[in-house]
């Protein structure tokens, strides 16, 4: 159900961001993207409170301790309650002041964009009290429901283009009332979803120092890498705006969608191993939280070159039949961001691990200062004249050493954790891998004149090559059989 829910949401978000190109235009879409990622900037504290409750919730079910888990549900709920209002504070304030002094906005539309950033507020704010609700689903592992709820919210979103086309008035403040709606509409299902289903999701006034304290301090730390990631990911699309314009911003945008569509599609398996790996450590099951670790990492690999590798080939072909009119520079940027996507699919679970030890510090002020870093980096090489794709490489370097950080975290929880044959080992081999099959295909490709047959063509040779590689030469014996089981075993039912 997640991947038909993935699959219906990537081919609805295609459609709907072709059409609300279109009809907005590349510098509304770029105002759109620039405002609403001032808003974005500072909801990092919905970042840094949602991993903190998902990673709480499931500790407790993993528990079994009912009251305990009722009693984190419902301070979840109460201090994201007050976070959304700390964030509504900050963002009238200081956001305001960016939005009207630092942003690069065509005067006769700055009225409409002070429009979309007070929406955007709003939205954000229904947002961050969903997520204990999400987080709950998320904990129980009933990814049907969060699939239908999520099907239903792509749907919506299909209307808000028909809408957008048909109501003839300022098109940028409408598109923001709309996502604003859908954001309260899919807040109010989860909300009805979880009482109905979950019995400690009936909120009720309570302050415990003894959930409070570790929640906090889980989040302190965790804070700090989320405000670095939030500031690099839009202060880097801020500088882009400031040298390069809106244009570029409508660039960096398509870019981005892109990227999430494919890092959901590949990653849907990683939201069902999380869960786990969070149960496997609060009972001291070891050997299974590795494994899930490894292999989960090896799936989530295999999957994301299904989807990168073609698009990162055809990527020209493919923007062009999708959008028509194509913002300059968004297939170098697309191509980088897949490439930035491999990379975290070859980490994703070892992230998921330090979530489950509840110890933050040491990868939150190491990898956060990396990411940090990126936004000065990056002003001080513009300023010089380098060449706008270069914080997309910074990226995909910092993920990398990144990943180094949260080794050590787990080696000092986990002792049977090895670096070096669970991470580096798989690493080398599978950014090898990466490397021959773009080049090999793309050249493949080369030979032949852009068309819809090359891309099935492309698609057609790289599916082959994956799955050859990956079962043999990614995924170890044990997996193997694994695979094989679940495949006989379905096969069997419908027969």
């Amino acid at each position: 159900m997640l991947y038909i829910r993935m699959i219906l949401s990537m081919v609805i978000s295609l459609y709907t961001s072709r059409v609300v190109l279109e009809t907005l235009g590349v510098t509304d879409y770029g105002i759109f993207s620039v405002v609403g990622g001032v808003v974005t900037m500072f909801s990092f504290f919905n970042s840094t409170m949602s991993g903190a409750t998902s990673r709480f919730l499931t500790f407790e079910l993993g528990t079994g301790n009912v009251k305990k888990l009722k009693d984190t549900f419902s301070t979840a709920v109460i201090l994201h309650f007050v976070i959304a209002l700390c964030i509504v504070i900050i963002c009238e304030t200081i956001g305001m002041w960016l939005l009207n002094n630092k942003l690069v906005i065509p005067v006769e539309q700055k009225i409409a964009a002070q429009w979309v950033f007070h929406f955007s507020i709003l939205s954000m704010f229904f947002n961050i009290i969903q997520v204990p609700y999400s987080a709950s689903i998320i904990a129980h592992e009933k990814m049907g429901i969060f699939a239908y709820i999520e099907i239903a919210n792509s749907i919506l979103r299909l209307l808000i283009v028909y809408l957008l086309v048909v109501i003839c008035i300022n098109k940028l403040i409408l598109y923001s009332i709309l996502t604003c709606s859908i954001s309260a509409l899919i807040l109010f299902i989860y909300i009805c979803v979880c009482r109905y289903r979950f019995e400690e999701c009936r909120v009720y006034v309570i302050w415990d120092k003894s959930i409070i304290k570790p929640m906090l301090s889980f989040s302190g730390w965790d804070l700090y890498g989320n405000i670095s990631v939030m500031a690099r990911t839009q202060g880097v699309n801020m500088l882009l705006n400031m040298w390069f314009g809106p244009i570029m911003n409508a660039a960096s945008d398509i870019a981005a969608r892109v990227q999430t569509i494919v890092l959901n599609l590949s990653t849907n398996i990683s939201m069902a191993i999380r869960p786990q790996i969070i149960k496997s450590y609060s009972t001291s099951d070891y050997t299974r939280m590795l494994f899930l670790l490894q292999n989960g990492s090896r799936i989530t690999f295999v999957l994301m070159l299904y989807f990168a590798v073609p698009l990162i080939i055809e990527a020209k072909y493919i923007l062009n039949l999708w959008l028509g009119d194509v913002p300059d520079h968004t297939i170098l940027l697309m191509r980088l961001s897949l490439l930035w996507n491999i990379a975290v699919s070859m980490t994703i679970t070892l992230n998921y691990c330090v979530h489950a030890t509840g110890y933050v510090k040491i990868v939150s002020i190491c990898s956060g200062t990396l990411f940090l870093l990126i936004v000065p980096i990056t002003y001080i090489m513009f300023k010089f004249g380098y060449p706008f794709w270069l914080p997309y490489l910074f990226n995909i370097i910092t993920v990398i050493i990144a990943s180094f950080f949260s080794s050590y975290t787990i080696k000092k929880f986990v002792t049977a954790f090895s670096f070096y044959k669970i991470v580096f080992k798989d690493l080398c081999k599978e950014w090898l891998v990466v490397f021959v099959l773009i080049g090999s295909i793309g050249y493949m490709s080369q030979q032949f004149d852009e068309s819809p047959l090359r891309l099935v063509m492309v698609i057609l040779v790289n599916t082959f090559i994956t799955t050859v590689v990956g079962f043999y030469c990614i995924f170890p014996s044990d997996l193997r059989m694994k695979v094989i089981y679940i495949l006989r075993k379905k096969l069997c039912k419908k027969v």
